[in-house]
């Protein structure tokens, strides 16, 4: 599992290093927001398809709350 989370930390890294290089210069603005948008949904996508759709089961494989979770699904717009 380490090597798995070291890929993903690594395909940030890229990512925000790209990101940052083709500001050119320019101040980056709410960066954290900008990289929590774009990495919750794919994983709460990921997580329910692994879990079938069970939003219980989903949201222990998550470690948060079900109610957490159907929060997080309805601010995406993510349907089952």
């Amino acid at each position: 599992m380490k090597q798995q989370t070291s890929e993903i930390a690594d395909c940030i890294r890229k990512s925000l290093d790209r990101y940052f290089s083709d500001l050119d210069g320019a101040r980056p603005r709410a960066v954290y927001d900008m990289v929590i948008r774009n990495v919750e949904k794919p994983l709460l996508e990921a997580v329910l398809t692994q879990a079938e759709g069970n939003q219980t089961v989903a949201a222990q494989m998550l470690g948060i709350n079900r109610n957490t979770l159907r929060k997080k699904m309805a601010q995406h717009k993510i349907k089952l």
